[in-house]
């Protein structure tokens, strides 16, 4: 259970805990254990409490709201002041952590402080993941969205130049942020009430899944460094689908996926084993992959992938599994896949998610 904290000062900001934070602990719990909403220690929750804004710490899994103590308070009008300011540290969260020397505040502490609404939830959910990864996104989106006072903004790198982006878009009654190449944020005053918005707009994106099973003959392909994912595994279904084999060849769709399986999905060649793919891959510069494809049979995954790299898998292939035919996506580029690949925060991630 979230635990009690004993009442605290530090400089002029009282550290109470929300009354509701065990309410926000068990729906950080419930959507972080669907992969449809959250992969890994993806996304994140916070309420604001006077000054202080408590939000899921990085590297932390939302799964374990309810059997570990992954919120950390930060101090609320430094981080707003910072961003207003424009201050290079408003990109490091640490810096505005109230209790020191523990876990650091999720990497997204500024996305969330810009919102003026009390609770916030950002999820990488899938269903909307397959429209904002689209070039057409915008429209795509508009047709499911039209009940919603929702906006949009184009991807950035996570941190304090994307929740400049969102806090432009954020007019008065906005409550539903779409983040291009990124996710859902839904805001609200109560956590009961982000929940009910959050629910609502999943249903309006909501869209079929393709499925198709592994071949066979998959089974032929592997070697000791990669074996098939299971049988009825989404990204099956992206290997032996031409238009989203193509899809996923394109290049990185969304962040988490650079993060924890390299950069964009690759395939294996005619007459070569995985582990040869491996080597030719890395011999490129890049991270060894987390999964390859087998073009017509399926996908295959490393023996030694860690945890997120078999959580952004699968969202993979939950994602592109609902792009339809025709419909062309937008990837990151070479330049924006590299800073996400160099970038210490998401080492750090990458280090308390790595089993």
């Amino acid at each position: 259970m979230v635990r009690d904290v004993e009442h605290r000062f530090t400089g002029q900001i009282r550290m109470n805990r929300p009354h509701d934070l065990p309410a926000l602990a068990t729906l950080s719990a419930r959507i972080g254990a669907d992969p449809l909403l959250i992969q890994g220690a993806g996304g994140n929750t916070s309420v604001k409490e006077g000054g202080v804004m408590w939000i899921k710490a990085s590297g932390t899994n939302l799964a374990d709201a309810l059997t570990r103590d992954v919120f950390v308070p930060c101090d609320l009008p430094a981080m707003r002041l910072a961003m207003m300011n424009a201050e290079a540290r408003a990109d490091q969260p640490a810096e505005f952590a109230l209790v020191k020397g523990g876990l650091r505040p999720s990497i997204e502490t500024s996305l969330h402080a810009v919102f003026p609404q009390r609770v916030v939830v950002h999820v990488h959910c899938v269903n909307t993941l397959a429209l904002a990864i689209r070039r057409d996104a915008g429209p795509a989106i508009a047709a499911r969205l039209g009940g919603f006072n929702w906006a949009m903004v184009p991807y950035a790198k996570p941190g304090a130049n994307l929740a400049a982006q969102v806090l432009a878009v954020l007019s008065p009654g906005v409550d539903v942020v779409i983040l291009r190449n990124h996710g859902l944020i839904v805001a609200a005053e109560t956590v009961a009430a982000a929940e009910a918005l959050l629910m609502r707009v999943v249903t309006a994106v909501t869209a079929p899944a393709l499925s198709r099973p592994a071949d066979p003959a998959l089974a032929a392909r592997g070697d000791a460094a990669y074996a098939p994912l299971p049988e009825d595994h989404p990204l099956h279904t992206v290997a032996r689908t031409l238009h989203l084999l193509q899809a996923a060849l394109a290049g990185t769709l969304y962040p988490d996926h650079v993060v924890f399986c390299g950069v964009s999905a690759n395939a294996l060649r005619d007459g070569e084993t995985p582990t040869q793919a491996a080597a030719r891959i890395v011999a490129q510069g890049l991270p060894q992959p987390a999964f390859l494809l087998v073009p017509g049979l399926g996908a295959l995954i490393r023996a030694e992938a860690s945890a997120g790299a078999q959580a952004l898998t699968r969202c993979l292939g939950d994602v592109l599994s609902r792009l339809p035919e025709g419909a062309v996506v937008t990837p990151l580029t070479d330049a924006q896949n590299a800073e996400l690949l160099d970038w210490d925060a998401e080492k750090y991630r990458q280090v308390l998610n790595a089993g």
